[in-house]
C-alpha cells in the first residue's frame, strides 16, 4: 500500500470553473484558430455559467488574448528561457496566470494556487512545479516594472509595441497615418472593451423601441444604440428587427446610400455574416429598390439570410446567392448601388477582436490586397452608368485601403471618386483625403475605412 500523500492518495485537483473556461477558449483561439468573441459564449452557455463568474471569464480571456505578446516577453524573461521550449498548453496556462497577477484584482497566492491547479488538471501534475514558480517569479514586480524592464535597449516602436500589446508592423503601420504625438493614444484605444453596438433594421424598429428596452443612442448613427450585456436578451435581437452591428460599419453602409442614383437593383458584394446587408435590405425598400447579397462561402450566405429574416417573413428579403464575387453570377452594369465590404485583415477591430493582432503578419495584410483589388474591380464593373460604388475595409492599414484605391484608379478611367466627408458631415475629423477614415480613439467605432466613386460611363 502507498504511503498517504504519494499519488495514489493524492486528493484530485479541481480548478475553478471560470478559469478552466478560460484556459478551454484560450486553448481553442491558439490551437485552431477560433475567435475569442465566438467561443466563449458557447462555452459559457454550454457549462452553466453566469453572472460574475462569466464576467471573470471574460475579462480573463479578453484581457489575455490581449497583452498575448505583451506577457510572452515578460513569462520568457521570468522563466530565463524562450517560450518555444514549453508545451503551448503550458504557455497559455502562465498566460492566464500572469494576466490574473498583472492586470487584474486577483491576490497573488490565489491566482498561483488557482493556475497550479487548473496545471495539474489540463496538463498534468509535471507541469506543476513550473507554473508554481514562473508565476512567483512574475510576482515580484508590478507590470510596469516589468515593461520598463523589459524595454530596455528598444527603439521608440518597439517599446510602444510592448508597451500597448502590438506587434511592431501594427506600430509601424499605424505611425504611417497618424501624427507622432496620436499613435500611443490611438494603440491604447484598442486595448479598451466596446460596449456592444446595435442597429435597427430599418422599416422593422425604431430607435425608441431599443432606448425603451434600455439601450443608449449611439454617437453618430440614427440607426444605433449601445448595449450593455448579453443582445440576446432583447427580444427585438431574438427576433430579428435588430442586431448587433459597430456603429462605424452602420455609417460607412449609410453612406452609400446618401448618394444620388437611380431606384433599381443593390448588389452587396461580400455579404456575411450580413449586418450590413440587413441595413442596405430596410434602406432598399424605402428607396423602391431591391437587394441581392452575396457571398462566397454558403455558411456566411446562412448567416446573411439568418440577419435578415424578419424581413424575410414579411416577403421583403433580399435575395441571396453563393457567388465569388471576383467572377460575378450578374450581369455587368446591373446594379445601381454596389458595396464591397472586402476580406481584409481586420486591424479595426482589435477591440472586439485582440488574438486578430497576434495571429495576423505583413504577408497575410499583401495577400488579401491582390484579393481587395479583384474585388473593387468586380464591384465597378458591376455598377450600372451613374451608378455608384462604396468600398470598405475594416483596417486602416495603407495596402488594404488607399493604396488599393491608387491602384486602381490608375487603370480606370470610368469612374470618380466623391469625396466621403460631405456623406457624413454628422462625424468629425474622419477624412483622410477624399476618403473615410474612422478610428476607435477619435469616434468610438471600429477603424473602418470607406472611399466612394460613381461609375461615369459603361
Amino acid at each position: 500500500m502507498s504511503a498517504p500523500g504519494t499519488a495514489h492518495h493524492r486528493p484530485r485537483r479541481r480548478p475553478d470553473r471560470a478559469r478552466r473556461v478560460a484556459f478551454d477558449a484560450l486553448r481553442a483561439v491558439n490551437a485552431e484558430g477560433a475567435y475569442a468573441n465566438l467561443i466563449l459564449p458557447a462555452l459559457l452557455r454550454e457549462r452553466g455559467l453566469t453572472g460574475r463568474d462569466a464576467a471573470f471569464a471574460t475579462e480573463l480571456l479578453a484581457g489575455t488574448c490581449r497583452w498575448q505578446g505583451s506577457y510572452d516577453v515578460i513569462i520568457a524573461a521570468a522563466a530565463g528561457r524562450p517560450l518555444s521550449e514549453f508545451q503551448p498548453a503550458v504557455v497559455d496556462l502562465l498566460r492566464l496566470g500572469v494576466h490574473q497577477i498583472l492586470s487584474m484584482r486577483v491576490p497573488v497566492p490565489a491566482a498561483v494556487a488557482a493556475s497550479v491547479d487548473l496545471a495539474a488538471a489540463t496538463v498534468g501534475e509535471r507541469v506543476t512545479g513550473l507554473t508554481n514558480a514562473v508565476l512567483r517569479r512574475v510576482a515580484e514586480r508590478p507590470l510596469d516594472d516589468w515593461l520598463d524592464n523589459q524595454s530596455e535597449g528598444r527603439d521608440e516602436h518597439d517599446r510602444l509595441a510592448l508597451w500597448t500589446a502590438h506587434p511592431r508592423w501594427i506600430v509601424d503601420a499605424y505611425a504611417e497615418l497618424l501624427p507622432e504625438w496620436e499613435l500611443q493614444q490611438a494603440l491604447a484605444a484598442n486595448n479598451s472593451s466596446p460596449d456592444v453596438s446595435l442597429a435597427i433594421r430599418p422599416g422593422l424598429a425604431e430607435l425608441s423601441d431599443l432606448v425603451g428596452a434600455g439601450a443608449e443612442l449611439s454617437r453618430y448613427s440614427p440607426f444605433g444604440a449601445r448595449w450593455r450585456g448579453d443582445p440576446a436578451q432583447l427580444r427585438l435581437v431574438r427576433d430579428g428587427r435588430a442586431g448587433v452591428q459597430d456603429e462605424g460599419s452602420q455609417l460607412v453602409t449609410w453612406a452609400l446610400t446618401r448618394l444620388a442614383a437611380q431606384s433599381g437593383w443593390w448588389l452587396d458584394l461580400c455579404a456575411g455574416p450580413g449586418g450590413k446587408s440587413a441595413l442596405l435590405t430596410g434602406l432598399a425598400l424605402l428607396d423602391h429598390s431591391h437587394l441581392l447579397a452575396s457571398d462566397l462561402a454558403p455558411h456566411r450566405a446562412k448567416l446573411v439570410a439568418g440577419a435578415v429574416r424578419a424581413y424575410a417573413g414579411f416577403g421583403s428579403g433580399p435575395s441571396i446567392v453563393v457567388a465569388d464575387g471576383t467572377r460575378p453570377a450578374w450581369r455587368a452594369g446591373s446594379f445601381a448601388r454596389v458595396l464591397a465590404d472586402v476580406p481584409c485583415s481586420g486591424l479595426g477591430a482589435l477591440r472586439r477582436r485582440p488574438e486578430s493582432r497576434w495571429r495576423r503578419n505583413p504577408a497575410d495584410v499583401e495577400q488579401l490586397h491582390a484579393l481587395q483589388l479583384a474585388l473593387l474591380a468586380s464591384a465597378i464593373d458591376s455598377a450600372a452608368p451613374a451608378g455608384v460604388i462604396g468600398y470598405l475595409t475594416c483596417s486602416p492599414h495603407r495596402r488594404e485601403t488607399t493604396d488599393v484605391l491608387g491602384e486602381t484608379l490608375a487603370v480606370r478611367a470610368d469612374v470618380e471618386v466623391i469625396p466621403a466627408v460631405q456623406l457624413l458631415p454628422e462625424v468629425p475629423n474622419a477624412g483622410l483625403g477624399p476618403y473615410l477614415q474612422l478610428w476607435p480613439h477619435k469616434h468610438g467605432t471600429d477603424a473602418m475605412f470607406a472611399a466612394y466613386l460613381r461609375k461615369t460611363r459603361a
